[in-house]
């Protein structure tokens, strides 16, 4: 892979990675059953990538490591939990943009968990989150959806970056790929029981919805993700992948007229910008954090 194609290879990625909500809002199902089918076919998905990859490595699992994968499955359920239910309470866009915060939890946390110290351009990275997110509410009522949606979609986030921290606590043990086949099965045997009784009643179409999400917008996004990094450095997949929101916001406009208020593209230019801006920043630092995160 030259690193033309590995770029163009993160943008695609980048674009999967932003069309999660919009397939999880044309997908008519509750999010316990869109998460548990994502998982499941996300599993099957990263089972072919790691069989045909000819540089695909598997680690063999200890004790510790395979709590480590446990705990990160659960976090990722919540994760996708809670984004699923912001998408269905407020709409793609507010979903994506208040999950577009964990960049922000992953410097608090990391320098709470790893006692490592905050740099400048890290809190500034923190504080125009912030302001981005207040930009993007436009009530403060925890009655109305749109406040409600993005509550739960800046809890999508913490659980994120929670997940990040507890990938960066295994980092260069457990292979990528298998590190995700892992935590993904996980998710789907968490969500079974709750999904079970509802899977008779799920619609052919919704299915279909939900397969793409997890051959598409999880295994083969990911897998892109991984064989990108092998060209192209974590700090600078980490600027494409700003462009997540973007994407997702675009679609949600074309395909379901959601139509953003100027506030609320402020607030989201602000958040982009300022997680462009702290990745391109970070260059002369250690790049763990940006593969970390995914």
């Amino acid at each position: 892979m030259t690193p033309r194609t590995a770029l163009g290879a993160l943008h695609i990625g980048a674009l999967m990675f932003g069309l999660t909500g919009v397939l999880g809002k044309l997908a008519a199902a509750s999010p316990a059953v869109i998460t548990f089918g994502r998982a499941a076919f996300a599993v099957a998905a990263l089972a072919c990538f790691a069989s045909f990859a000819r540089q695909t490595r598997w680690h063999r699992l200890t004790l510790a490591d395979g709590l480590r994968l446990a705990l990160g499955g659960l976090l990722l359920a919540g994760h996708w939990v809670s984004f699923f239910i912001a998408v269905k309470v407020a709409g793609v866009a507010i979903a994506t943009l208040g999950f577009a915060s964990f960049p922000a939890f992953t410097v608090l946390l990391e320098g709470l968990i790893f006692r490592e110290r905050i740099r400048a351009n890290e809190l500034f990275l923190v504080l125009a989150v912030s302001v981005g997110l207040v930009l993007v509410t436009p009530a403060f009522d925890l009655a109305s959806e749109a406040t409600a949606g993005l509550l739960w979609a800046v809890a999508s986030g913490l659980l994120f970056a929670l997940l990040s921290l507890t990938n960066r606590a295994g980092s260069g043990k457990v292979p990528a790929v298998q590190a995700a086949l892992w935590q993904n099965l996980v998710v789907a045997l968490c969500l079974l029981p709750f999904a079970a009784p509802q899977l008779p009643q799920v619609r052919a179409l919704d299915w279909l919805w939900i397969g793409l999400l997890g051959v598409f917008c999880t295994g083969l996004a990911h897998s892109l993700f991984v064989a990108s990094l092998t060209v192209v450095k974590a700090r600078t997949a980490a600027v494409v992948f700003a462009m997540e929101p973007v994407y997702g916001i675009t679609v949600a406009w074309l395909l379901f007229g959601e139509n953003p208020t100027l506030r609320m593209l402020i607030g989201g230019a602000v958040i982009v910008v300022a997680i462009v801006i702290s990745s391109r920043q970070s260059a002369a630092g250690p790049g763990k954090r940006g593969a970390a995160a995914t």
